[in-house]
């Protein structure tokens, strides 16, 4: 039977595809006798150590010795020791004490490889370079700029005792609605296939310099089809013909492997049904044997427990599919054993683990890891460095997109006072994207950011230095009227499953903010908008509102460079010209999103490649708008940490100060002795999608809550539902309530007559009497709100957990569900599988 299934799923590739490929790496793919003459030496036990790689939180250096490990990885959000704040020493003396717990051959030391995600620069390490996401670094069209952000990016991760980093990402995205698609260069192939090359040759080096002592090793990923899932959704389903895969996805490869790239990485999705980590026909036959590929495959987090009949913890599929690593962050002990179980049952052959440990000492061996190269020994220290931050800065200049400049409003010019309006403009994190310290890029302060500045205070410095003025506004008034008006807004941060789309609507997270920019317009005050995204959106209101409209991405550290294009200098000349041109077209309506070049009707807002310079005078006219008044059927507020723009903040009575404490949570740890809080994310269905929310033993009243300063209107969702998915981990003899806060008008509260806006749901019999360790759906009728002392059209409180007692709760998501069918206030509480 499994022959006949495999028989089947071969029949995805056809004869008619060719896939070869006369590779131009110089390395060749001979036999290293040092290699060999390890590889017999090892233990089976050894040889299966080799490909296991479990993260950073979930192993020490004992226990990387005690199963003599190949390799680790810090993911996303991942830090030494679990600190945020971990200095460049401490992330060195963690590469030191892993190098040391190595395993030792035959007397000789196979040291432990260390994998990060650095992204759009060293992004999990405060105080580093952060690039503008690949998505502006497309608008460049520079493949010299990218090479020296390899270069710079190799530099700044060998400062940290780390030489692999899990990039470039060498997608094609082909919808919008895909939370990655920033990641993405283009939606043009063969200019990913120019960038990703530029980003492997700066990272790993090339000729004499390839791979010594000031280069990393790359990774191109993913293998294969992320950006052509249906309907853009994350680890889905790619159902194309073999041609447009290998044509769109697949011919990125071609020039990484050129490049001598020599880390692939495994992809989540699926293409025709089959996921990735199992396919052993595009893996082995097509990656290797036609392509010409003489690296490693190491495959994503737990992707290979998503292979039919296989889990975290147990997958002799995956390796047999040619999967070299298994990057397992928790489970790892587990599969350790089941994997050493496997071989000795033969489900592995012996000669598949071999060819497996043989790719990944022969990596190490081209690294220096098996001639004496240390990684942590590395002499300098180049975080942050101020000659990276020009570079950044050129990238920011070189990125951005002008789409619109009617009666040359830009560039402004010097003596201009300037209003500056919209969050985004002084929160570092909004520029900065997912993929920036933590994972989803949220729950960070503008102090994380050292020696970096914001967008409002780059527009500033450039203002006064042209002896003009700025003031802030975050509602669109101001104490003297501006000469120009800048909006900043756009996408909040996130990753990858976050990120996903229902729509290429944008929508603010602040209702009013369209008001705002009506109100500027109405007065025929110039204004421009900033727009920050990680893909293109419809912004048909927007521009329509703005005089000039300009596309910024996510610029990363060093958004000054905004301000050399916008402005001109003291004597009024232009010192910097837009050169950005879209990598992606951009659609004008809301049915674009799977909107690509090579469309038969293809029909964008701006083409792809389109992009304006002051030498234009293009005026653009009024667009049509679309009604954008539809209501959300679900309203996301938390999932593993709160949405943006909500934030999570605990509080509690302080008998010390004889007053309410409250601390917003802005790490994937939460400790406070004070209140006996403690706070931990960790994995549920993916990386980082669930906190254990521990309330303590101390005697006192303690609230975790999700609030904002804007609020959101639920009382159309009559029939619908506040979704929670939880576990109780302890429970306690004292009440738990859900609580939800909200503001009510003049007017509303002489309707009311009461000013009261509050209402609490006491869940403690609820999870009482269904506490059996199994994760429950509880869904609360929104008609449980409904009453004279709450508007449910103006929500801030988004949901509190409150009580006295030491509950623990294991919390996976809080949504609000329209249309669930509820017509009383009758809550449910159900398993969840």
């Amino acid at each position: 039977m499994k022959k006949i299934i495999a028989l089947l799923l071969s029949l995805n590739l056809s004869a008619n595809v060719d896939w070869s490929h006369e590779s131009s790496c110089s390395i060749l793919n001979s036999e290293i006798q040092e290699v060999e003459q390890i590889l017999s030496k090892m233990t089976l036990e050894q040889k299966v150590g080799q490909i296991i790689m479990p993260d950073l939180d979930a192993v020490t250096p004992l226990e990387a010795k005690a199963y003599q490990l190949g390799t680790i990885l810090n993911g996303g959000g991942k830090f030494p020791n679990k600190e945020k704040y971990s200095s460049v020493s401490d992330w060195k003396s963690v590469s030191k004490a892993f190098y040391e717990a190595s395993p030792r051959v035959d007397g000789k030391i196979v040291p432990i490889l260390w994998g990060t995600d650095a992204v759009h620069g060293h992004n999990n390490v405060i105080g580093a370079t952060i690039f503008p996401h690949n998505i502006g670094l497309g608008s460049t069209r520079n493949g010299d700029l990218i090479r020296k952000i390899g270069d710079v990016v190799a530099k700044e991760l060998l400062s940290t005792g780390i030489i692999w980093t899990f990039a470039p990402t060498i997608a094609v995205p082909q919808n919008d609605l895909w939370g990655r698609t920033y990641e993405g260069y283009s939606e043009d192939p063969e200019l990913v296939s120019v960038f990703g090359e530029a980003m492997i040759l700066g990272l790993q080096g090339t000729s004499s310099e390839f791979l010594d002592e000031n280069h990393v090793l790359a990774t191109a990923k993913h293998f294969l089809g992320d950006g052509g899932t249906k309907n853009g959704v994350d680890q889905g389903n790619a159902i194309i013909p073999e041609q447009k895969l290998r044509d769109i996805h697949g011919l990125p490869y071609y020039k990484a492997i050129d490049a001598c790239v020599q880390s692939v990485m495994a992809s989540f999705n699926s293409w025709n049904g089959e996921k990735m980590h199992g396919n052993k026909d595009l893996l082995e036959n097509v990656l290797r044997d036609q392509m010409g590929f003489n690296g490693l495959v190491v495959g994503d987090w737990n992707g290979h427990g998503q292979v039919p009949g296989c889990t975290k913890s147990d997958c002799p599929q995956s390796l047999n599919a040619g999967v070299d690593i298994f990057m397992v962050p928790d489970e790892w002990k587990e599969l350790y054993r089941n994997t050493l179980n496997s071989v000795q049952n033969e489900e592995i052959a012996i000669s598949r683990l071999d060819d497996a440990v043989r790719r990944v000492l022969t990596v190490k061996y081209r690294l220096g890891l098996l001639g004496g190269r240390i990684p942590h020994d590395y002499k300098h220290n180049y975080i942050g460095n101020e000659n990276h931050k020009k570079i950044a800065r050129q990238a920011v200049r070189e990125s951005i997109v002008l789409l619109k400049n009617n009666n040359q409003t830009l560039p402004i010019k010097s003596n201009k006072h300037i209003l500056v309006v919209g969050s985004a403009s002084q929160n570092i994190s909004s520029q900065m994207g997912g993929w920036t310290i933590t994972w989803q890029g949220r729950g960070n302060l503008n102090s994380d950011f050292p020696n970096t500045l914001s967008i409002y205070e780059a527009i500033e410095q450039k203002a006064k230095s042209i002896n003009g003025s700025v003031e802030y506004s975050e509602d669109g008034t101001f104490k003297r009227k501006p000469d120009v008006v800048i909006f900043v807004y756009g996408e909040e941060p996130y990753a990858e499953g976050d990120g996903d789309r229902k729509n290429i609507f944008f929508m603010h997270h602040n209702k009013n903010f369209i008001n705002s920019m009506q109100k500027i317009n109405d007065q025929g005050i110039p204004s421009v908008s900033l727009f920050i995204s990680g893909r293109p959106l419809v912004v048909n209101q927007e521009l329509n509102l703005s005089d000039a409209f300009v596309q910024l991405w996510l610029p990363g550290t060093a958004v000054e460079g905004i301000a050399d294009v916008i402005f001109t200098n003291k004597d009024n000349k232009l010192e910097h010209d837009f050169v950005g041109k879209l990598s992606y077209s951009w659609p004008k309506l809301s049915t674009q999103a799977d909107l690509n070049f090579r469309d038969d009707n293809y029909n964008p807002l701006f083409k792809y490649g389109y992009g304006l310079s002051y030498k234009d005078n293009i005026f653009l006219a009024s667009l049509p708008e679309e009604d954008k008044s539809s209501k959300l059927d679900e309203i996301t507020i938390f999932v593993g940490s709160a949405y943006p723009s909500y934030g999570e903040t605990v509080s509690y009575f302080s008998s010390e100060k004889n007053e309410r404490v409250y601390d917003g949570i802005n790490s994937d740890i939460y400790i406070d002795k004070n209140s006996g809080f403690n706070i931990t994310k960790f994995d549920f269905k993916k990386q980082d999608d669930a906190k254990l929310i521990n309330f303590g033993s101390k005697d006192t009243y303690k609230t975790w809550f999700i609030g904002s300063g804007s609020s959101e209107d639920i009382s159309y969702m009559k029939s619908g539902s506040v979704q929670l998915i939880l576990r109780p981990k302890t429970i306690s003899s004292e009440k738990i309530t859900l609580d939800f806060g909200c503001y009510k008008t003049q007017e509303q509260i002489k309707n009311s007559g009461s000013s009261v806006c509050y209402k609490s749901i006491d869940l403690t019999t609820m999870l009482k009497d269904n506490f059996d360790n199994n994760w429950k759906e509880i869904n609360i009728p929104i008609q449980c709100l409904m009453s004279s002392d709450f508007e449910a059209s103006n929500l801030t409180l988004r949901s509190q957990l409150s009580t006295t007692g030491d509950w623990e709760i294991e919390l996976h998501s809080i949504k609000f569900i329209n249309n669930q069918g509820y017509n009383s206030c009758s809550a449910t509480i159900s398993n969840y599988e």
